[in-house]
């Protein structure tokens, strides 16, 4: 379970930004992951990246520049979809399309080809977002594989995605888009930390949207503990490890921001990485 918050606008106002994005990524605490950072098979991505064997290389957010494009990729999963025999991980699906910076991994050309391929993985949501020139808008994309489905979304636009399909949002994606709608309004054009805490917050907030009919149908045993945005279920030990903030400034500036359990105690210690790049330089 993860859940994803964005806005993605070319031609941002006056001290605002092209990018606003704030996700929790919801796993088991034990699984073995690497943090936040540049990548070293290609140092023009930064993002998590899983370790758990058999996973090892694939993500589930990233954020890639390259020729004066952003794209930024993020898998959600498709909870209570059966699981295909013998599916391939899906990882690789974010970590492909942001590291590869040729025409056959634009933001078309990579949906179209995934799309026709999509259904030997378990079940997905991918976002997929493309930021180039302030002459074009951004470009927003989501593909699902149950059933293959590929959307556009507008330039400018407050989205908000989960583990269920767009136009049946969970309760908690809907109340968290509204949100996290009015911090853009309210705090679009504030400084990064402003901007980054009121995100944070959002992220953090542990009130259960329940009942939930969607949730309820997809995760019929843990959908009450699933129905809040931050999510702590600890008998399984699982949770949202994970919070992520990235911002892109409108002089390609970027800041990413992730808060990351450190142990396997969400009410322990936890890990804060703030990576400061300025793309502008690399124009």
């Amino acid at each position: 379970m993860c859940v994803i918050f964005f806005c993605a606008d070319s031609q941002p106002l006056a001290g605002g930004y092209k990018l606003i994005l704030a996700s929790n990524r919801d796993e088991f605490f034990a699984r073995n992951t690497q943090t936040a950072a540049k990548w070293s098979n290609a140092e023009h991505v930064y993002g998590g990246i899983d370790l758990e064997p058999g996973r090892e290389g694939g993500t589930w957010l990233a954020i890639g520049h390259s020729g004066g494009v952003f794209k930024v990729g993020a898998l959600l999963n498709l909870t209570g979809e059966p699981k295909p025999r013998d599916a391939v991980g899906r990882g690789m699906i974010v970590a492909d399309f942001v590291a590869q910076p040729d025409d056959q991994h634009s933001i078309l050309n990579y949906n179209q080809s995934l799309l026709k391929d999509c259904t030997k993985y378990s079940a997905f949501n991918f976002v997929s977002i493309e930021i180039g020139a302030s002459s074009l808008p951004a470009r927003v994309k989501l593909l699902s594989n149950v059933p293959p489905t590929l959307e556009d979304f507008e330039n400018g636009g407050c989205y908000g995605f989960g583990n269920s399909l767009p136009h049946t949002p969970f309760e908690k994606v809907r109340h968290g888009r509204d949100e996290f709608e009015t911090i853009v309004q309210e705090h679009g054009t504030a400084s990064v930390e402003t901007l980054a805490d009121h995100l944070l917050q959002l992220l953090k907030k542990k009130h259960k949207f329940w009942p939930d009919v969607e949730l309820k149908r997809r995760a019929p045993n843990w959908g009450e503990g699933l129905s809040s945005l931050n999510v702590h279920i600890p008998e399984h030990g699982y949770g949202s490890r994970t919070h992520t903030v990235i911002l892109v400034d409108g002089d390609n500036k970027m800041h990413f921001i992730e808060e990351t359990m450190a142990g396997l105690d969400p009410e322990g210690e936890w890990q804060r990485t703030h990576i400061v790049k300025d793309f502008e330089k690399d124009m």
